[in-house]
Formats: structure tokens, sequence, C-alpha cells
């Protein structure tokens, strides 16, 4: 299963997700119009350079909606740093201590966990809640 995320730098509030069991070209974009349709359009996105940000779809579709790209380095691990320390965590707090029988369970856990993440103080932003951080800048 791939999991796909959309996080708000600022807040490190997780605006979007999405579980999918392929790597489509589709998949991150229609992740990227449902964040848009429900909290409006980003000015930048960041990514690292997988195939999934690279491809034609996905450049042309940030072009189409004049969101600028702002894409990793070559060994610029850093760049990303904040997102990548999420999956970190949800790997090591969730999924490598539930490991689920199948999709469903998976996603619902996801959920769960979104949901908790969202919800609880962050050190990284001086102990406020992603959600209360994101949502007091909206």
């Amino acid at each position: 299963m791939y999991l796909t995320a959309i996080m708000d730098l600022y807040s490190r509030y997780i605006v979007g997700w999405q579980l999918s069991n392929s790597l489509e070209k589709e998949t991150q974009t229609e992740l990227l119009n449902a964040t848009i349709s429900r909290y409006g359009k980003s000015e930048i996105i960041n990514s690292d350079q997988g195939a999934q940000y690279t491809c034609e779809h996905w450049v042309s579709t940030l072009s189409d909606l004049k969101i600028r790209i702002s894409m990793d380095g070559k060994g610029r691990a850093t760049d990303n740093a904040h997102i990548e320390r999420w999956f970190r965590t949800i790997k090591q707090k969730y999924i490598y201590l539930n490991p689920e029988k199948n999709g469903l369970d998976l996603y619902q856990g996801v959920a769960r966990f979104v949901q908790h993440y969202n919800c609880r103080k962050h050190q990284g932003i001086g102990r406020r809640k992603p959600m209360n951080l994101y949502l007091n800048a909206a």
C-alpha cells in the first residue's frame, strides 16, 4: 500500500492523505484536488523526486493550477524533513506496531492516527496543536 500525505508546513497539520494499492499517476492529483476543494489552493508544493512527482501529469497539473513546484535536490533530505519525520512517526508509532489484515483496517487505522496527530500538542511548534494553529492561521 502507498500512503501519500499533504502537510501544511507552518502548522504541521496533515491537510490531506490517501492510501492506495498502486502508484498510478492520478493518485497524487486526486488527493491534491480533494485537498484544494476542502482547504483552498497552496502557493507552492514541495516534494521529493519520486517518479510520481516528476511525471508530466503531476507537473502539468500543478502548472495548470498555477502552483509553484519545489522539489528536493539529490541528497537534500532536510528539505522535506517535516513530512519525512511524520512518515517515520506513523510507521514507528502505528504501522509497525499494528500490522493490519486488509486495506480497510489499515485505512481506518491511518485515519485515527492522522486525527490524533493533528489534535495533539506538537513539540516542534511550541507545544501547540497542529489543527488549532492551522485553523487559526487560515
